[in-house]
């Protein structure tokens, strides 16, 4: 019987995703383990292979499809009575099996489970998720009349974020057929109107199409500096002491070959500062103020087409070395989106450093559901007073964004005051 291959979820979070490239074809003979296609998310490209084992029938997705929908079928083949999962390859140390928390897909001889059931009082139950139950109920939307694209039928947040009040849901078109493809040409077009209607001409400029990342970061930080509360707090550090140290630090690391930056040694005194205030090493959530046990840094990476936050685990327990190679390590696979997904997702705060590119400060947005992210600028001589006198010194300007509801201006203050300390007198990141 016809068996489909279902679109894998390589993350907890994934939603859709890109399908790159096939390695096998029509008629191809698969078996477990076979790499079978190249999955592209916003972060990062994957080897999937098959988990069962069968004849190729159809491929129902091309490549080069882009939002293809986590669970939509992209395949189908000829096996045993179960539906044929596929799973990252054994690079990406993730299996999407019963032993890896993923919900197996369902099998190709039953019905979908649907998204809701009768209770026993005769009501229907609606199977969404918390999300996506929270924005139905802002938009006014009724969910028993929505139509769920994730697993066995369950409404998520792109099902309720497509609906309009008094909509009834629809079932989504499938990526690349042709209402999906007329759809994406009516956002292009509408962009296209938009820009003419504001007074910019038509053939004055070229419109590059947003890749999957572009868009992942303008809708995570379009929510975010709506969604969340957050106010800046900046601060000026003299670092001459800092980079003294790290000369020192340096040479004793030459002849191993390892070298350290000050951005390694910003992520270890946030780390520290954040068991010594770890009021400001939190998370809100609806059911309470997570507070997390250590410090998991995630340091914004610049990569082409928007920028990633490869995270260093535990950085409080991690020492300078330590950090200046995983750091090294971690960006230059983001530059090349050879990341695993835990690599990337996550993390209980952020550092972004555009020291190097000369800026002197900025206020980044909360990089939710993290509770606050640094901003970093270059360090750079500067006039001082010291008592009545005027000195010189290299002072580097820092801010601090902050999460209102779970880190206020006093713990805020608070934390930069211990970051300040052990910036300003090193030593003390090891004491």
């Amino acid at each position: 019987m016809s068996i489909d291959i279902l679109m894998p979820a390589l993350s907890p979070t994934m939603e859709e995703g890109t399908l790159a490239k096939w390695h096998v074809k029509q008629g191809d003979m698969v078996k477990s383990g076979d790499v079978i296609a190249e999955i592209e998310t916003d972060k990062a490209t994957m080897e999937v292979e098959a988990v069962d084992e069968g004849v190729v029938q159809e491929i129902l997705v091309a490549e080069g499809t882009e939002g293809v929908k986590v669970n939509a079928p992209i395949a189908r083949l000829s096996g045993d009575d179960a539906a044929v999962t596929i799973a990252p390859a054994p690079k990406s140390e993730t299996k999407l099996d019963a032993g890896s928390g993923s919900a197996p897909a369902p099998s190709a001889a039953r019905v979908a489970t649907p998204t809701s059931d009768s209770k026993p009082d005769g009501r229907q139950r609606i199977f969404a998720s918390p999300l996506a139950r929270r924005i139905a109920e802002q938009k006014g939307l009724d969910l028993a009349s929505l139509s769920g694209s994730g697993p066995h039928g369950r409404i998520v947040r792109a099902d309720v974020e497509a609906a309009r009040p008094g909509q009834l849901g629809a079932p989504v078109a499938a990526p690349g057929s042709p209402a999906q493809v007329a759809s994406n040409a009516g956002v292009e077009q509408r962009r296209v109107q938009s820009l003419e209607q504001q007074g910019i001409p038509a053939g004055s400029y070229d419109l590059i199409p947003l890749d999957g990342m572009r868009k992942t970061v303008a809708r995570r930080m379009t929510e975010s500096f709506r969604d969340i509360p957050h106010f800046p707090l900046s601060i000026d550090l003299e670092i001459d002491a800092l980079l003294a140290a790290r000369t020192k630090i340096n040479a004793l690391l030459a002849t191993s070959g390892g070298k350290i930056s000050v951005n390694d040694m910003v992520i270890k005194a946030a780390a520290v500062a954040l068991m010594q205030v770890p009021q400001a090493n939190a998370s809100y959530t609806p059911e309470g103020i997570a507070m997390h046990h250590h410090a998991d840094i995630a340091m914004a990476v610049a990569v082409p087409g928007g920028l990633i936050t490869p995270i260093i685990r535990s950085a409080d327990t991690k020492g300078l070395a330590a950090i200046a190679a995983e750091a090294k390590d971690l960006a230059e696979r983001a530059r090349t989106k050879r990341l695993k997904p835990e690599e990337f997702q996550g993390g209980t705060f952020s550092i972004s450093n555009l020291g190097m590119f000369g800026i002197k400060s900025f206020a980044s947005i909360v990089n939710e559901p993290q509770g606050a992210i640094l901003s970093v600028g270059v360090g750079e001589k500067r006039p001082v007073v010291r008592g009545s006198e005027l000195a010189i010194a290299t002072v580097m300007s820092v801010t601090l964004t902050c999460d209102h509801r779970v880190v206020d201006g006093a713990t805020g203050a608070r934390f930069l005051a211990a970051f300040k300390l052990l910036i300003e007198d090193p030593i003390t990141m090891i004491i």
